[in-house]
């Protein structure tokens, strides 16, 4: 996940982020893996590998829908899918944007998961692979077969006389997005996929092509579907500056994501609080564009270790969840996570699967997933969890604080700042303070402080909300807390069940939300 800085050329048209975002909470699953889908197709094969429709249809992709409640339950209300379309194995190596992938299901199984979340009122995003290819694919085989320099060679990235590969990966081929054909079928897809129920699109590996290449697609999708959420994958750079030159609505925040587990584990947070600065710098940018763009928020993915094995203290994963929950911009819970799912990535071929395990058909069933034994071969590995024992006092935890955020609605757009006056390495009171610009629409066009679900300071109903701050206690002795206490997780207590802090304090090694 490594790139050069993105150029940033002259911004499109504005557009406004669909109001329902303001409202986003996500849960994301890599399909492919929580289905229990084998991590290799076993249907192709011969001279027509890639080119037709796949055997062995297996209707995996229904599993989804036995956890859909859950979904709702821990406060969520998208669905944000990995790759579900044809592929070789992991997902990111597509065969067929238009066909799903076979060890999945078929379009009659994409229907019904449609299906379970409207009626449940869920969004449903999808993940589109696009800047490169399996070599396998179609356009690959005609363009390596026709060579660089010719129409159809040209319409794939080309390094000498060899394939471009994405990021060193020869079985990935990058796309030139830049070439009218390619940016056709791009739209084409995008479009088809969005009137067939999806809300949205995840890009992957946005970065990789750069903004001024998916200005012209997204301005075309966006002209069809006014109310298509844009995620795009940028790792680093300027993310609000990105954002308004690709058209993107929301760009993954990896910078507060690498601050937050770091910070926690080392018991640094100073580095936690300048990455903080730095959140509301792009937040203000985000706000200047007045297109309403957020970055989106998260403690891990699939790319990632998991954030309950980052942690050298099992008992900061209070912080870092109330982090990921309170904290403005758009925050995605990876599957498993909020039951302490326990994985490390491994910079090796087979490296992620730990991290994109299988899950049971139903939630209650998770704790005897993490006992079962991986199956071994082609099967994704078994979740595996920091502390089975405590898998529900996590899970209750997520729930506390998503429903804090649900009811302060005004978080998404909250302006953040730190005390730096009772700031220490171990001791952080972030102020969360609703932001002007970011109250002047709510999403359903109700008075924004209203709908809040909050009073003002005096009690008076639909004045501006009041500020909250969000205290991190990662030492070893509970603390006074500076104000009303309205929400507290201690660490050792969500860990191992030994009983509240006292009332009034930050627990040790737990957070305290006040007001």
């Amino acid at each position: 996940m490594t790139e050069t800085a993105p150029t940033t050329p002259s911004e499109p048209a504005p557009h406004a982020t669909p109001a329902w975002v303001r409202d986003a909470i996500c849960w994301q699953v890599y399909p492919l893996g929580f289905c229990g889908a084998p991590r290799h197709r076993e249907d192709l094969t011969g001279e027509t590998y890639g080119g037709a429709d796949g055997e062995n249809v297996v209707h995996r992709l229904r599993r989804l829908t036995g956890w859909l409640d859950h979904l709702v339950s821990l406060g969520a209300n998208v669905l944000l899918l990995n790759p579900i379309f044809d592929s070789v194995s992991h997902g990111y190596d597509t065969l067929e944007h238009r066909r799903i992938d076979p060890r999945l299901g078929d379009e009659e199984d994409f229907d019904a998961l449609v299906a379970g979340c409207r009626e449940r009122g869920i969004r449903l995003v999808l993940d589109g692979v696009f800047n490169h290819i399996s070599r396998l694919h179609p356009t690959a085989r005609r363009a390596i077969a026709a060579g660089p320099g010719t129409e159809e060679g040209d319409r794939i990235r080309w390094s000498g006389t060899s394939p471009y590969g994405f990021e060193g990966n020869d079985d990935l081929v990058e796309v030139d997005l830049t070439d009218p054909v390619i940016q056709d079928r791009i739209v084409e897809i995008m479009s088809r996929w969005l009137e067939r129920g999806a809300d949205g699109w995840r890009l992957d590996a946005m970065y990789a092509a750069g903004a001024e290449a998916w200005a012209p697609i997204l301005e075309r999708v966006r002209a069809a579907h006014p109310e298509a959420w844009i995620l795009g994958e940028v790792i680093h750079g300027d993310y609000p500056a990105f954002a308004a030159a690709s058209g993107a609505d929301s760009i993954t925040q990896y910078e507060l994501w690498k601050a937050i587990w770091s910070s926690l584990r080392d018991g640094n947070l100073f580095e936690l609080a300048h990455a903080l600065g730095r959140h509301q710098g792009f937040l203000e940018q985000f706000r200047e564009s007045s297109a309403g763009a957020l970055p989106l928020t998260f403690v891990g993915n699939h790319d990632t270790t998991r954030i309950a094995s980052q942690l050298t203290d099992g008992r900061d994963l209070a912080a870092a969840i109330a982090l990921l929950a309170l904290l403005p911009g758009v925050p995605a819970v990876y599957a498993g996570d909020e039951f302490g799912a326990a994985a490390v990535k491994e910079e090796r071929e087979g490296g992620d699967d730990a991290i994109r395990p299988w899950f049971p058909g139903s939630p209650d069933e998770v704790v005897a997933a993490h006992e079962a034994a991986d199956a071994g071969g082609e099967s994704p590995r078994s979740l595996q969890l920091l502390a089975p024992e405590a898998a529900g006092r996590i899970l209750e935890a997520h729930q506390r604080l998503l429903s804090l955020r649900r009811r302060e609605r005004w978080l998404t757009t909250a302006s953040v700042a730190v005390d730096e006056a009772t700031l220490t390495n171990t001791w952080a009171q972030i102020v969360l303070t609703p932001s002007a610009g970011g109250l002047d629409t709510a999403a359903d066009g109700a008075d924004p402080a209203a709908a809040s679900g909050t009073e003002a300071a005096d009690g008076t109903p639909g004045e501006r909300p009041s500020p909250l701050t969000l205290v991190l206690n990662l030492g070893d002795e509970a603390l006074p807390a500076p104000g009303e206490v309205l929400e507290a997780v201690s660490g050792a207590d969500m860990l191992d069940a030994v009983g509240p802090a006292a009332e009034g304090t930050v627990p040790a090694h737990g957070i305290a939300v006040v007001r």
